[in-house]
């Protein structure tokens, strides 16, 4: 009869500790492994060339307004003459109507890339003239014009006003908001599709949202690795050049598979942004900041009044007198040195300038001191 297997033996002997560490190993390395480096879509670097929006713009008469019209201006009324001949209404020669609960109007839209006739596009109505409230009002049919001239869509409907005006008879006024601009999703309807002109180019064309020599490359090498080598070529630092096969469906096939490959962008330039009105300093990764000793000081000088009273002494028949009296007192504050060394990161800034409490528009002043000594390599922008 044979002997049961012994676990116990098994479990503590060096063959089972030298089968445990095998199982432990690829573990560990999948843990400490680093994750490979994030990359970008095609499609959020850049469009295909023809595939863009196209402005939309329209001028129009709101009506039915409770009396925050235009009232009596001249292009007001001659809209709703217009409107009326239409209908084969015409008012009297001489006749101008008070036209307080209608209002001029500006209309515009966005006619994105493929859109069809019958689609429903959003549009915003704002005021022309002198309107306190579109509040209420409805757009009659207007046109809506492209830059050619051409109108590709009508536009009609009950307007969406996010703010309030309010006028009472002694003056005051309460305003919430903007009155005066309003917008009607879905209140256009597109007539007139526009040719994006891609289906019967040479070549389809890709253009990068920023220019970038390396990246343009890199573009141009992965849709030559996902679609044949010689298919795709940089023309210049933001345009790609690919040949494609004649016809709208298959270059539409094409141009989905290439807009689905990822890309490692290259870095961004190191720049520097300030904003002088609101005192926002912007600073990215790719700045560096060559040796260089920076001391920024501030000096405050108070000036104050004091009114101080004069009293004669007794029987010296003299007059009771205010006299001022000014006082002087400087303060410097003391800041200290410091000192960036060779290739100091961002990091390095940050911590420099939070050690010296320097304030947004001290920053701005060390940032620009620091390029014009030439420590700071580094596109200085200022808004």
């Amino acid at each position: 009869m044979s002997q049961p297997f012994a676990w116990s033996r098994l479990l503590g002997s060096p063959l089972w500790r030298w089968l445990s560490l095998l199982a432990v190993v690829p573990l560990l390395a999948a843990i400490v492994a680093p994750a490979p480096a994030a990359a970008d879509r095609i499609k959020d670097l850049g469009t295909f060339q023809g595939l863009r929006a196209n402005q939309l713009t329209g001028y129009g008469i709101v009506v039915g307004l409770a009396g925050t019209g235009d009232d009596s201006l001249e292009y007001t009324t001659q809209g709703m003459k217009g409107v009326a001949s239409r209908f084969g209404l015409a008012l009297p020669p001489g006749v101008n109507p008070a036209l307080k609960n209608a209002a001029a109007v500006m209309i515009t839209a966005e006619l994105p890339p493929f859109a069809k006739p019958g689609e429903r596009l959003d549009i915003t109505v704002a005021a022309l003239g002198k309107a306190k409230s579109l509040r209420g009002g409805t757009l009659l049919m207007a046109g809506l014009q492209g830059a050619d001239g051409q109108v590709y869509a009508m536009a009609q409907g009950n307007l969406a006003v996010g703010g309030l005006g309010i006028d009472a008879a002694d003056g005051s006024k309460v305003t919430v908001n903007v009155p005066t601009a309003g917008r009607i999703p879905g209140g256009a309807t597109v007539e007139r599709a526009v040719d994006a002109g891609f289906a019967n180019a040479p070549e389809v064309r890709f253009n990068l949202a920023e220019a970038d020599l390396t990246t343009v490359g890199r573009v141009a090498n992965a849709i030559n690795a996902s679609i044949g080598a010689g298919r795709a070529r940089a023309i210049d630092a933001v345009t790609v050049a690919i040949t494609a096969p004649q016809g709208a469906e298959l270059r539409t096939a094409l141009m989905g598979q290439i807009q689905d490959l990822s890309v490692d962008p290259a870095d961004a330039p190191a720049r520097v942004i300030v904003n002088a009105r609101t005192g926002t300093v912007v600073i990215n990764g790719a700045v560096r900041i060559a040796p260089a000793a920076v001391t920024h000081g501030k000096l405050t000088v108070k000036v104050s009044n004091d009114l101080q009273v004069s009293q004669p002494e007794g029987f010296s028949q003299g007059q009771t007198a205010i006299v001022p009296k000014s006082k002087i007192a400087v303060e410097e504050e003391r800041r200290p040195m410091f000192r960036f060394a060779p290739g100091a990161s961002l990091a390095d800034i940050v911590k420099a300038v939070n050690a010296i409490g320097a304030s947004p528009a001290d920053l701005v002043a060390i940032l620009e001191a620091l390029k014009q000594a030439g420590a700071m390599k580094a596109e200085l922008i200022v808004l």
